[in-house]
This record gives C-alpha cells, sequence and structure tokens, in this order.
C-alpha cells in the first residue's frame, strides 16, 4: 500500500512541479517579489530602502554582496536575542557552521525556509520514484548518517547542525523504518558513533543509506572490517544510495568497490543556507536547479570575483560552461548572500547545474587559478580503467622547493596505489594541463614543473581531522588550497 501511494503522490508532484521547471523566469520574478515585499520592515529592509526596490537591477543597487563575514552585524544582533533584524520575528533554528576566518557561522533558518529544505529532500525521492517507478527502498529501513540532533537553546533559539535539525523533520511514513536509534544519533564521538550504527544496522534489512560520502565511506569500511563481506552482501536489499556536500567522482571507484555490486544513486546540493538542488535525471550531469524554494538567485563569474562592482547575472543571463559564484537573497533572511560555491551550468531548459567548488578553495600561486572541479576531473580521468584507487586528497602549492622549479603537490591516501608513482604522475599531469590552460602555459613556458605526489600514510586524512576536532560533522577536506597548512600537516604525519 505504501509503494502504491508513493508512485501516485510521486505523479503528483512530479506535475506540479512542472509550472516552476517551466517557468523558471517568471518563479524566480514571483519569489524576489515575494521576499523584498515580506522584509520591508525589517531592519535589514530599512537599511537597504527595501521600500524604494521593485525590480532586480533596484536590488543590486540598494544591496551590495555579502558574505557571512559581513552580514555578521546582522546575525550577531539575532544571535544576542532581536526580532526583526533580517527577516520578520525571530528565527526558528541557528544552523551551527564551521567559519573560515569567523569561527563558528550561525545560519538563520526561519519558520518560512526551513520547510522548502523538507520539501526539497521529499521530491529528490519522488522524482526518483516517478522517474524509475522503482520504490523497493520503502520496504527496509533507511538510513541517513548525520549530526547529533540534539539543539541547544541560543537566546530562545535552537541551535544545532543542519544535519541534525533535519532529523526532526522525518516524514512519518519513514518513521517506523529510520535508523540509527535517537540515542545513537545522539552520541557525540564520531568513531564510536559509526561503530554503534554498524551494530544497529548490521542486521537490519537497510534498503537506502545516504548522507556526506566521506561518513558513509567511513560507515561502509568499518561493515567490511566487521564483517569481511561487501556491503552489497550484507545487505542485499541495498539499492539506493543519497548523497550529497561533496563531488562524488573522486569516490565512486571506493563505493563501488566496497558495496561490490551497482546501486542507484541521487545527487542532491543542500547547504545550511538552502536546498538548491538534486538530481532529476540519471542518464546525463547535472542538477536540477529548485525554483521553488524561496530563494533569489544571482550570479558573478568566478573571473570576475575580484573586481570592484562585478556584474550580477540573473537566470535568463547565465551561458553554459562558464564557472560563477553563487549568490542567493532567502527567505531565512540572507540577502545577496556569496554562500561560496561555484557552479556551472550544464542545461538552461531545464536550468541545470554542476557544483565546481569553492571560492575559497583554489590554486593561483602563480596565477593559474585551479579549481576543485578540475583537479577532480583530471585524478578521475588519469585512474579510470586502472587498478590505482584514491580515498582521499588535496592540492597545494610548493613555491619555494629545496630544489628546480615550483609544482603543485598533490598529497594523496591511496587504497591502492600505483605500481609505478613517476609514470602516474606524468599522467595525471597531463589530464591536468588538458583541464587548465593557464597551468599548461606555466608547465610550458618552464615556470612550474610537472605536478609532484606525496603519498599520505592510511587514514592519515582521517587523523588529521581529527587532531583539528573536525572528524565527522560537516567537515570535509578542501580538495586544494593556495597555501600549505593542510598539505604540511599531512606531510608530518610521516
Amino acid at each position: 500500500m505504501k509503494q502504491i501511494a508513493a508512485k501516485l503522490f510521486a505523479k503528483i508532484i512530479h506535475v506540479r512541479n512542472q509550472r516552476w521547471i517551466k517557468n523558471p523566469v517568471k518563479s524566480q520574478e514571483k519569489t524576489f517579489q515575494k521576499l523584498i515585499a515580506t522584509a520591508r520592515e525589517t531592519t535589514f529592509g530599512k537599511d537597504h530602502n527595501f521600500k524604494s526596490i521593485n525590480t532586480p537591477a533596484d536590488f543590486t543597487k540598494c544591496v551590495p554582496i555579502r558574505d557571512y563575514e559581513e552580514l555578521s552585524p546582522y546575525i550577531d544582533r539575532m544571535v544576542a536575542g532581536e526580532e526583526n533584524i533580517l527577516w520578520p520575528g525571530k528565527p526558528i533554528y541557528f544552523s551551527k557552521t564551521s567559519g573560515t576566518t569567523s569561527g563558528a557561522k550561525y545560519i538563520p533558518i526561519t519558520k518560512e525556509s526551513m520547510p522548502t529544505h523538507i520539501t526539497a529532500a521529499r521530491d529528490a525521492l519522488l522524482s526518483y520514484i516517478n522517474r524509475t517507478g522503482k520504490t523497493s527502498f520503502l520496504k527496509g529501513k533507511q538510513i541517513f548518517i548525520q549530526g547529533s540532533p540534539e539543539l541547544e537553546d541560543k537566546n530562545g533559539v535552537a541551535l544545532g547542525r543542519l544535519s541534525g535539525i533535519v532529523a526532526h523533520y522525518v516524514p512519518r511514513y519513514l518513521q517506523k523504518s529510520r535508523m540509527p536509534s535517537w540515542e545513537t544519533n545522539c552520541i557525540d564521538d564520531w568513531e564510536h558513533k559509526v561503530d554503534t550504527i554498524v551494530e544497529e544496522t548490521l542486521t537490519k534489512n537497510m534498503t537506502l543509506i545516504g548522507g556526506i560520502p566521506s561518513w558513509i565511506q567511513m560507515y561502509f569500511e568499518k561493515l567490511k572490517k566487521r564483517t569481511n563481506k561487501n556491503v552489497g552482501d550484507i545487505f542485499k536489499d541495498f539499492s539506493l544510495l543519497v548523497y550529497g556536500g561533496v563531488n562524488f567522482e573522486p569516490y565512486k571507484s571506493v563505493f563501488n568497490n566496497l558495496i561490490g555490486r551497482k546501486v542507484d544513486t541521487i545527487e542532491l546540493f543542500p547547504a545550511s543556507e538552502g536546498f538548491f538542488a538534486y538530481q532529476d535525471l540519471a542518464e546525463q550531469d547535472g542538477l536540477l536547479l529548485l525554483l521553488n524554494n524561496d530563494i533569489f538567485y544571482e550570479f558573478i563569474r568566478v573571473d570576475h570575483i575580484q573586481q570592484e562592482n562585478s556584474k550580477r547575472y540573473l537566470l535568463h543571463e547565465i551561458e553554459l560552461g562558464v564557472n560563477y559564484a553563487l549568490i542567493i537573497s532567502t527567505s531565512a533572511g540572507l540577502w545577496a548572500y556569496n554562500i561560496g560555491d561555484t557552479v556551472c551550468f550544464v542545461s538552461k531548459s531545464p536550468y541545470r547545474l554542476v557544483v565546481t567548488g569553492r571560492i575559497k578553495h583554489f590554486i593561483s600561486a602563480f596565477g593559474e587559478h585551479v579549481i576543485g572541479k578540475e583537479v577532480e576531473t583530471a585524478l578521475k580521468n588519469a585512474t579510470e580503467g586502472t587498478n590505482i584507487r584514491v580515498r582521499e586528497f588535496t592540492v597545494a602549492p610548493q613555491v619555494k622547493p629545496e630544489k628546480g622549479l615550483p609544482y603543485h603537490e598533490w598529497c594523496i591516501e591511496f587504497d591502492f596505489p600505483p605500481k609505478d608513482i613517476e609514470a602516474f604522475e606524468k599522467v595525471l599531469d597531463y589530464e591536468m594541463e588538458k583541464q587548465n590552460v593557464y597551468y599548461q602555459d606555466l608547465i610550458q613556458g618552464k615556470v612550474l614543473r610537472k605536478l609532484v605526489i606525496k603519498s599520505i600514510v592510511k587514514q592519515g586524512f582521517e587523523a588529521y581531522m581529527k587532531s583539528i576536532g573536525k572528524l565527522g560533522g560537516q567537515n570535509k577536506v578542501p580538495r586544494l588550497s593556495n597555501d600549505r597548512k593542510i598539505a604540511d600537516a599531512l606531510i608530518k604525519q610521516d
């Protein structure tokens, strides 16, 4: 009965979503007007003359782009308990995330914005059901490996990690089949938590498993170590893997090996600031940009991001194949907010994008401006069709080597290393030069020498994250950085 109802509901939602999918510009205009009208009498709205804003062009003139640090004077007032600052009333949650320069960040979630997170996650599953007709994952147990659902009080507002907040909103029809237990979900120590999840789920009929890939990888590895079996043999009805937070490509071969057979996958693009996109097709790249989520989108070309008064593009102005910084305004009261992610559109009908990296995660020590998507694609291409398996990696510039020209150093933790590391370096460098023409010019111009691989000890990345107090949670190792802080810490473990 549950499966029949799910198929019917999936069809209804699919038809309903066609309204905004087929009318993207109109949907954005409607969202824009709604957001501006709602926030006119807030402190931010008064400070930025929202009463005079009628068009996105007016908005651009009145509201500059800000990141968290620049918006924090307003957020700090909300955290202190003030009302009507960025959005009417008080938030219902603060999602606590790790900041880059500001320490902990407190992202507001309002009664208007919270449902958009839940609806998007639901629609991602319903889209899969409608597209494939598959509902077998509803027969067994489902798990989303997530942060603790225990929340603190912050001046009358609940505070926690987004994944823990979302745990309070599991749909009624999934509550009886969700794993792990509430008590296990509340365990703070990440390694102990995953060990306990293994024990709780080992004998259950797990059919859907979800979470950030690095979390799921740890869970799968512990399952395999405990049983000496592939995950696909332990859970014979496991059929759907749901993931988000990072590019899955570098994990794909690892997961294929751990599972031991093919399972369907759904990729999500969620963040504390909003749920932006999900995979609606299996056969092609790109995530469907959500235009029913109370989010007004603007875009800045990444190659113009450092320029003063960079042009802010609206959805209908974007070009395919161009890297953009994602700028959002939302019903959580984030206005012209730079979330730090970069995206590239692969389709306009409907609008689909791929996440290409983080603005602050790049290498440009010599003007090459290498981004995350480029290093991930180069590594994928270099390992394709080989027995080489990479567990984790990060890339940093070596500006002052003891001898010879500077180079990019790839810190890689291999599960199965190449037999000839120097030969693999040449292949990887060739792929990297194909990805970034500026890097290629620097190699050919003898400004840089070809990349160098530094093999990192087993579980070195895990040990590093643990050493800085960021194992588990919503924390991820940056794929690349413009300094050597992470690389040097990893290399010191030898």
